[in-house]
Protein backbone atom coordinates (compact mmCIF):
# COMPACT_ATOMS: atom_id res chain seq x y z
CA UNK A 1 0.00 0.00 0.00
CA UNK A 2 1.25 3.39 -0.76
CA UNK A 3 1.99 5.67 2.03
CA UNK A 4 0.57 9.17 2.39
CA UNK A 5 3.20 11.55 1.88
CA UNK A 6 3.29 13.43 5.70
CA UNK A 7 2.56 17.35 5.30
CA UNK A 8 3.20 19.65 8.01
CA UNK A 9 0.59 22.16 9.11
CA UNK A 10 1.43 26.03 7.63
CA UNK A 11 3.17 28.18 9.81
CA UNK A 12 1.00 31.41 10.56
CA UNK A 13 2.15 34.65 9.19
CA UNK A 14 3.80 36.65 11.49
CA UNK A 15 2.45 39.86 12.57
CA UNK A 16 0.02 40.50 9.38
CA UNK A 17 -2.15 37.05 10.29
CA UNK A 18 -5.38 36.39 12.44
CA UNK A 19 -8.54 37.61 12.19
CA UNK A 20 -7.89 40.72 14.00
CA UNK A 21 -5.52 41.62 11.45
CA UNK A 22 -7.60 44.07 10.03
CA UNK A 23 -8.19 46.13 13.09
CA UNK A 24 -5.51 48.45 11.56
CA UNK A 25 -8.24 50.27 9.64
CA UNK A 26 -11.05 50.66 12.07
CA UNK A 27 -8.82 52.33 14.69
CA UNK A 28 -9.07 55.61 11.78
CA UNK A 29 -13.15 55.40 12.25
CA UNK A 30 -14.72 58.86 13.58
CA UNK A 31 -17.40 57.58 15.99
CA UNK A 32 -21.15 58.34 14.90
CA UNK A 33 -22.51 61.02 16.05
CA UNK A 34 -26.16 62.75 15.65
CA UNK A 35 -24.15 66.15 14.36
CA UNK A 36 -21.40 66.30 11.81
CA UNK A 37 -18.27 68.16 13.24
CA UNK A 38 -15.84 70.51 11.81
CA UNK A 39 -14.18 68.89 8.76
CA UNK A 40 -16.86 66.13 8.83
CA UNK A 41 -18.45 68.83 7.01
CA UNK A 42 -17.21 68.71 3.33
CA UNK A 43 -19.87 71.08 0.89
CA UNK A 44 -18.40 73.99 -0.18
CA UNK A 45 -20.66 76.55 1.52
CA UNK A 46 -22.54 76.57 4.80
CA UNK A 47 -24.93 79.28 6.38
CA UNK A 48 -24.20 79.47 10.02
CA UNK A 49 -26.73 80.48 12.58
CA UNK A 50 -25.81 83.10 15.23
CA UNK A 51 -27.28 85.80 17.66
CA UNK A 52 -26.84 88.18 15.14
CA UNK A 53 -28.72 86.27 12.31
CA UNK A 54 -28.31 83.80 9.61
CA UNK A 55 -24.76 83.82 7.10
CA UNK A 56 -23.88 82.42 4.24
CA UNK A 57 -20.00 81.57 4.65
CA UNK A 58 -17.31 79.10 3.08
CA UNK A 59 -16.90 76.18 5.04
CA UNK A 60 -13.27 77.14 5.02
CA UNK A 61 -14.14 80.76 6.40
CA UNK A 62 -16.55 79.08 8.93
CA UNK A 63 -13.93 77.12 10.15
CA UNK A 64 -11.47 79.64 10.60
CA UNK A 65 -14.20 81.68 12.62
CA UNK A 66 -15.21 78.48 14.84
CA UNK A 67 -11.23 77.75 15.48
CA UNK A 68 -10.53 81.41 16.19
CA UNK A 69 -13.62 81.40 18.52
CA UNK A 70 -12.42 77.98 20.23
CA UNK A 71 -15.57 76.46 19.47
CA UNK A 72 -16.92 73.37 17.06
CA UNK A 73 -18.39 74.05 13.79
CA UNK A 74 -21.50 72.22 14.48
CA UNK A 75 -24.27 70.80 11.69
CA UNK A 76 -27.70 71.22 13.10
CA UNK A 77 -29.82 70.45 9.90
CA UNK A 78 -29.51 67.84 7.70
CA UNK A 79 -30.25 66.65 4.16
CA UNK A 80 -29.75 70.05 2.55
CA UNK A 81 -27.43 71.11 -0.08
CA UNK A 82 -26.36 74.10 1.95
CA UNK A 83 -26.06 72.74 5.70
CA UNK A 84 -27.20 74.94 8.73
CA UNK A 85 -24.61 74.98 11.12
CA UNK A 86 -23.93 77.01 14.47
CA UNK A 87 -20.40 78.16 15.89
CA UNK A 88 -21.06 76.40 19.61
CA UNK A 89 -18.76 74.11 22.05
CA UNK A 90 -20.26 70.88 20.92
CA UNK A 91 -19.94 69.54 24.85
CA UNK A 92 -22.26 72.06 25.92
CA UNK A 93 -24.53 71.67 22.87
CA UNK A 94 -25.20 68.05 23.15
CA UNK A 95 -25.59 69.18 27.46
CA UNK A 96 -28.19 72.08 26.54
CA UNK A 97 -30.07 69.51 24.03
CA UNK A 98 -30.34 66.39 26.17
CA UNK A 99 -31.71 68.90 29.19
CA UNK A 100 -34.46 70.22 26.79
CA UNK A 101 -35.87 66.56 25.79
CA UNK A 102 -35.64 65.79 29.36
CA UNK A 103 -37.66 69.32 30.37
CA UNK A 104 -40.31 68.02 27.21
CA UNK A 105 -40.56 64.71 28.42
CA UNK A 106 -41.48 65.66 31.88
CA UNK A 107 -43.54 67.77 30.68
CA UNK A 108 -45.84 65.12 28.51
CA UNK A 109 -49.21 63.40 29.89
CA UNK A 110 -49.85 60.26 29.02
CA UNK A 111 -53.73 59.66 28.61
CA UNK A 112 -55.09 57.03 30.33
CA UNK A 113 -58.59 55.85 30.41
CA UNK A 114 -60.28 55.47 34.08
CA UNK A 115 -63.18 53.59 34.25
CA UNK A 116 -65.99 54.02 37.05
CA UNK A 117 -68.77 51.23 37.09
CA UNK A 118 -72.27 51.50 38.62
CA UNK A 119 -75.49 50.42 38.06
CA UNK A 120 -79.07 51.19 36.91
CA UNK A 121 -80.15 51.30 40.80
CA UNK A 122 -77.23 53.65 42.04
CA UNK A 123 -78.37 56.10 45.11
CA UNK A 124 -78.68 59.83 44.70
CA UNK A 125 -75.51 59.79 47.37
CA UNK A 126 -73.14 56.85 45.52
CA UNK A 127 -73.62 59.06 41.96
CA UNK A 128 -72.53 62.44 43.15
CA UNK A 129 -69.51 60.73 45.06
CA UNK A 130 -68.58 58.99 41.26
CA UNK A 131 -69.30 62.04 39.33
CA UNK A 132 -66.79 63.71 41.56
CA UNK A 133 -64.30 61.16 40.97
CA UNK A 134 -64.78 61.51 37.26
CA UNK A 135 -64.09 65.29 37.67
CA UNK A 136 -60.90 64.26 39.60
CA UNK A 137 -59.63 62.30 36.73
CA UNK A 138 -60.68 64.48 33.75
CA UNK A 139 -59.16 67.44 35.52
CA UNK A 140 -55.85 65.38 35.55
CA UNK A 141 -55.95 65.07 31.66
CA UNK A 142 -57.60 61.12 31.94
CA UNK A 143 -60.35 60.33 29.97
CA UNK A 144 -63.51 58.45 31.39
CA UNK A 145 -65.26 55.13 30.98
CA UNK A 146 -68.75 54.88 32.94
CA UNK A 147 -69.81 51.49 32.40
CA UNK A 148 -73.27 50.46 33.68
CA UNK A 149 -74.17 46.89 34.14
CA UNK A 150 -77.55 45.36 34.13
CA UNK A 151 -78.77 41.94 35.89
CA UNK A 152 -81.83 39.97 35.39
CA UNK A 153 -84.92 41.95 35.05
CA UNK A 154 -83.12 45.26 34.77
CA UNK A 155 -82.61 44.71 30.95
CA UNK A 156 -86.16 45.91 31.01
CA UNK A 157 -85.24 49.09 31.62
CA UNK A 158 -82.25 49.70 29.53
CA UNK A 159 -83.48 52.94 28.48
CA UNK A 160 -83.23 54.25 32.54
CA UNK A 161 -79.16 53.94 31.77
CA UNK A 162 -78.88 55.72 29.38
CA UNK A 163 -81.20 58.65 30.99
CA UNK A 164 -78.95 58.10 33.68
CA UNK A 165 -75.71 58.10 31.79
CA UNK A 166 -76.82 61.26 30.33
CA UNK A 167 -77.35 62.86 33.48
CA UNK A 168 -73.80 62.16 34.42
CA UNK A 169 -72.47 63.43 31.19
CA UNK A 170 -74.28 66.93 32.53
CA UNK A 171 -72.78 66.49 35.85
CA UNK A 172 -69.27 66.47 34.55
CA UNK A 173 -70.10 68.50 31.39
CA UNK A 174 -67.62 71.45 32.14
CA UNK A 175 -64.52 69.07 32.10
CA UNK A 176 -65.35 66.57 29.54
CA UNK A 177 -66.52 66.34 26.50
CA UNK A 178 -68.83 62.74 24.92
CA UNK A 179 -66.31 60.99 23.00
CA UNK A 180 -68.81 57.81 22.59
CA UNK A 181 -72.52 57.76 23.69
CA UNK A 182 -74.20 55.32 25.98
CA UNK A 183 -73.85 52.29 23.87
CA UNK A 184 -75.36 48.95 25.02
CA UNK A 185 -73.28 45.28 24.38
CA UNK A 186 -74.85 42.51 25.86
CA UNK A 187 -75.68 43.48 29.50
CA UNK A 188 -73.27 46.22 29.74
CA UNK A 189 -74.07 49.81 28.58
CA UNK A 190 -70.61 52.30 28.79
CA UNK A 191 -70.40 55.95 27.77
CA UNK A 192 -66.94 56.96 27.43
CA UNK A 193 -65.85 60.86 28.18
CA UNK A 194 -62.97 62.72 26.97
CA UNK A 195 -60.70 65.25 29.12
CA UNK A 196 -61.01 69.21 27.86
CA UNK A 197 -58.06 69.37 29.57
CA UNK A 198 -55.65 69.31 32.46
CA UNK A 199 -56.73 72.06 34.88
CA UNK A 200 -53.76 74.13 36.29
CA UNK A 201 -52.94 73.87 40.59
CA UNK A 202 -52.78 76.99 42.58
CA UNK A 203 -49.90 77.31 44.18
CA UNK A 204 -51.69 79.05 47.40
CA UNK A 205 -48.48 78.77 49.01
CA UNK A 206 -46.46 81.24 47.29
CA UNK A 207 -49.79 83.67 46.82
CA UNK A 208 -49.57 86.98 48.46
CA UNK A 209 -52.10 87.47 51.70
CA UNK A 210 -54.85 89.56 50.91
CA UNK A 211 -55.32 92.33 53.56
CA UNK A 212 -58.05 92.43 55.98
CA UNK A 213 -59.69 95.43 56.18
CA UNK A 214 -60.03 96.83 60.01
Amino acid sequence: MQQRPNFSPPKKPVGGGGPGRFNRFSRGRRPTREHRLNDEITESQVRVISDKGTELLSTRDALARARAEGVDLVEITKGQDIPVVRLVDYGKFKFEKAKKEKEAKKKQKVIQIKEIKMGPKIDTGDFDRKCKEAIQFLSEGDNVKVTMKFRGREMQHTALGVEKLNEFHTKVGEFAHMDKKPNLEGRIMSMTLRSKGAKPKVNTSSAPATPVEK
